[in-house]
C-alpha cells in the first residue's frame, strides 16, 4: 500500500512541477491543425473511394 501512495505522490509532483503544459493559444492552434489535417485526409479518402468505385463500375459495365 505504501508503494501506491508513493506512486500517487510522485505522479502529482511530476504533473504539477515537471510537466510543461501548453498555453490556451497553443492548444487552440494545435486543435485547428488537427481539424484541418483530418478534413484533408477525409477528403483524400473520399476521393480515393469515389475513384475506385468509378473504375470498378466502368470495368464491370464493359463486361
Amino acid at each position: 500500500m505504501a508503494g501506491v501512495v508513493q506512486f500517487i505522490k510522485e505522479s502529482y509532483e511530476e504533473m504539477t512541477e515537471k510537466v510543461t503544459w501548453p498555453t490556451w493559444g497553443e492548444l487552440q492552434n494545435s486543435a485547428v491543425l488537427v481539424l484541418v489535417a483530418s478534413l484533408i485526409i477525409a477528403l483524400v479518402v473520399f476521393l480515393m473511394d469515389k475513384g475506385a468505385t468509378w473504375v470498378l463500375e466502368t470495368f464491370y459495365n464493359q463486361l
